[in-house]
Order: C-alpha cells, then structure tokens, then sequence
C-alpha cells in the first residue's frame, strides 16, 4: 500500500490523498503538468540525417524559432554541439547541419532514443539511450566548449 493512501486511511481529520500527493511531489513532478521542453525522439532512419522534434515543442518556443541550438551530453561538462535549425513554415523543426557531427560523435544508431531537455538560451541537454534501452554516458577529455574537433568526446560506460 502507498504511503499516500496509509496516511489518508489513517483518519486524520481533514486530510484528503490530494493534499498528501501535494506534499510529497512538487509542482514539476505531478503527472497532470506536460512538460513541453522535455521530449525524446526514436531514431526510425538514418541517424546521420536531420531529425524532426516534436510539433509541441515547437509550437512551446512560441514562434521564437532559433536559427540555431547548442547541444550539450548530459554529465559531460561544458562543450556544447551547434546545430542549425530548420522551420518547415507548417510547425515542424529539424535539427540540421551540426547533428550528423553530433550523432557521430556519441555513436547514435538505428533504433535509439535521443532524450532532449531544453534548458532556456538555445541550449538543449541531450541523454543518448541505445538499443538496449540503457543510457550512455560520454566524457570529454578536455573542457573546451567548441566543436570544431570530431574526436574529443569518447563514450564513457559507468560499471554496475
């Protein structure tokens, strides 16, 4: 049994399963708020192509629509990937020049998910799952923030 339902079943005057829930999750974590900056895409065809994001997000910029983003591997320091954006002029946005680099450089395959969440100032941390459903982890081996060097960044397999 839930905590939640053992406190409201508990018989404390007053006390009802929402107010519960509202202590125990803050505002980001209740299942009825949508995060739009928050998406992932499945890789279905070649990763080296451009990729279309979900119509939601673009739709959440608000008719910003940046000629570019920077993307950053999760937990892997300061570099950041620039990747032209395209707006198709019926909703849809594709990452563009830059990511073939990018999916290169973190070995993105058939069958993968590419976790995307958008951090504000066109910047977007990216968590790469591959084909096992597990994540990988990235390392770079200096801090340097520009992408003009393919082979700088080198997977990083955490043990269990």
């Amino acid at each position: 049994m839930s905590i939640i339902v053992e406190l409201v079943n508990s018989g404390i005057e007053g006390l009802h399963e929402r107010d519960i829930f509202d202590l125990f999750l803050p505002e980001f974590d209740k299942p009825w708020v949508i995060h739009l900056e928050e998406f992932f895409i499945v890789v279905y065809e070649d990763p080296l192509v451009k990729k279309e994001l979900p119509k939601k997000f673009a739709d959440y910029l608000d008719g910003q629509e940046p000629a570019k983003v920077y993307l950053r591997a999760a937990d892997c320091g300061p570099r950041l990937w620039t990747v032209e954006v395209l707006f198709d002029g019926q909703g849809r946005m594709y990452l563009d020049k830059g990511w073939e680099k990018f999916a290169i450089a973190h070995g993105v395959d058939f069958g993968w998910f590419v976790h995307f969440k958008y951090e504000g100032d066109d910047v977007l941390t990216v968590k790469v799952f591959d084909g096992t459903m597990c994540r990988r982890y990235y390392y770079s081996d200096d801090e340097d923030t520009d992408d003009e060097s393919d082979d700088d960044v080198k997977p990083c397999i955490h043990p269990l």
